[in-house]
């Protein structure tokens, strides 16, 4: 598959929250390459809950940028523990996901944690059924459904631009944290 530089990515991430609050702002920033930025869409989804998958489907398929070629997650997990199926999102919109997943997991850490939070074998199993995870040169994590590893992997490296973070995840961070906190940084 040949990538073209100004390849349309939707970037996804979501803001701040705190203990207590039901909702946490999801953000998709598309992007064309790691370049220019084409626009934002937006949508909530419950803080540790199962609806993250539903969310985003909803999201992208109603939005008006039709020619996103790629979904790019900033992990598996948003709000919490409110787990995305990249294999049922690759699927209902037929466009392509990369996880790009900051820290290398600890699989002891995430099953004590998922104890708090209830259906924790059903969150697990959406874990595992994201398949491996993968590197660049550089490092950077990621997972990936509907592509090639070899050309998920190029589409990473291609992106990070400013940072080894991808620019859409870097900039889908930093403006759903500035919403939802007030301020926003760089990672």
């Amino acid at each position: 598959m040949r990538i073209k530089p100004e390849i349309r990515i939707m970037g996804i991430d979501d803001g701040w929250f705190s203990k207590g609050d039901d909702t946490v702002l999801l953000v998709g920033v598309v992007f064309r390459g790691g370049f220019w930025i084409d626009g934002m869409v937006s949508t909530y989804i419950s803080v540790d809950g199962h609806d993250a998958t539903d969310q985003i489907v909803k999201m992208v398929c109603s939005s008006r940028y039709g020619d996103v070629r790629i979904l790019m997650l900033s992990g598996i997990t948003f709000g919490g523990f409110n787990v995305v199926d990249i294999v049922r999102l690759y699927e209902e919109t037929g466009i392509p996901v990369i996880v790009v997943v900051d820290r290398k997991p600890d699989p002891d850490a995430i099953a004590s944690a998922l104890t708090h939070v209830g259906g924790e074998e059903e969150r697990m199993r959406l874990m595992h059924r994201a398949g491996p995870l993968h590197e660049t040169e550089n490092k950077v994590r990621f997972q990936a459904c509907g592509i090639e590893v070899d050309t998920a992997r190029e589409i990473v490296r291609k992106t990070s631009t400013h940072s080894h973070i991808p620019e859409p995840l870097r900039v889908s961070h930093i403006i759903a944290s500035g919403i939802t906190r007030g301020e926003a940084s760089r990672r």
